[in-house]
């Protein structure tokens, strides 16, 4: 059982990468401190694990165990854990969430099914009744992941209020609408819910416009390498310090140009890539159809590192 059961689920959550071997087997010791070094920065309020940023799609249930209790072991009594609930069917999605509380995790971040893709959206009591399933499986706070309604997968706004409504352990969405109009309606709408459901964006290659419509959190795959800047950036938008968070997000604007240039099913294997430049991994290997890059992007990214005043070792050089 989870020691932080009642955590808000706001602030600054990363989303944490999977270290590979290069025989694309999980390698437990490099992803265990590469979680630390994500978890223990200062301001970070929770991680997330069995995300899209650690292939999650790529990755058996028994692996998906694996991943959680390595993590737990590792960080579970200084942080609360957020464990990825990925499956195309309702009865596999409700299995993994009863593993992930009986494993400790203090929350769980629900993705939409692929299944869902062909006309879901015109279907709330498909989404309702997934979600319900896994609300019978455990009793812990559950973050709705929200994709682009573009894709299929996206859940309507008038379905997302009555999600919420049929499962109240629903505390909070991962916003990736990827429509600004829309998003700033989802944060001044179910922040201010009788039961309000807080807004973590997702928009992390425009989180400082997001962050200042209001979203009360966010949970990023770039947490992965730059969870500092994250903070300082959540902080001084908080704190209503408009020039300290230009000048944070002067910082931020060159990895996010490399992170989520196109194709943008490359950005978490271009952050791998960045550890490695930064010394915090040792190497960058993805399970296909991921592939590797080229040496001219890892060259961008260098670039784009160095222009961020991203340091080896882990230090970030903010402007004086």
């Amino acid at each position: 059982m989870s020691r932080f059961k009642d955590f808000r689920l706001e602030g600054v959550i990363p989303a944490t990468l999977l270290a590979l071997n290069e025989d694309m087997s999980i390698d437990e010791a490099a992803t265990r401190k590469h979680l630390r070094d994500c978890a223990l920065v200062s301001g970070v309020t929770a991680v997330t694990v069995n995300g899209h940023a650690s292939e999650v799609h790529a990755c058996s249930f028994d692996e998906q165990q694996q991943i959680l209790a390595a993590s737990l072991a590792e960080v579970g009594d200084r942080v609360p854990l957020i464990n990825g609930v990925y499956a195309d069917g309702s009865i596999e999605a409700a299995k993994i969430a009863a593993m992930a509380a009986r494993e400790g995790a203090s929350a769980l971040l629900v993705f939409p099914p692929q299944s869902m893709s062909m006309g879901g959206q015109m279907r709330p009591e498909m989404a309702i009744e997934h979600y319900r399933r896994i609300a019978d499986a455990t009793d812990l706070p559950i973050i709705c992941f929200q994709y682009p309604m573009g894709t299929g997968l996206g859940y309507p706004f008038e379905t997302l209020l009555k999600l919420f409504e049929a499962v109240p352990t629903i505390k909070a969405i991962k916003d990736w609408s990827n429509d600004a109009m829309l998003h700033e309606k989802h944060i001044r709408t179910f922040q201010n819910l009788p039961r309000p459901v807080n807004v973590l964006t997702t928009h992390s290659s425009w989180l400082m416009a997001s962050l200042t419509m209001g979203a009360n959190g966010l949970l990023s795959g770039a947490g992965s390498v730059i969870a500092d800047l994250q903070v300082a950036l959540f902080r001084a938008v908080k704190a209503g310090d408009l020039p300290l968070a230009q000048k944070i997000n002067d910082r931020i604007y060159p990895l996010s140009q490399v992170f989520y240039a196109q194709p943008f099913l490359d950005m978490h294997n271009r952050m791998k890539e960045a550890l490695v430049l930064l010394g915090r991994l040792e190497r960058a290997v993805m399970r296909p159809p991921l592939m590797k890059l080229s040496p001219a992007e890892i060259g961008r990214l260098r670039v784009a590192l160095e222009e961020a005043g991203v340091q080896r070792g882990g230090a970030v050089r903010l402007a004086a």
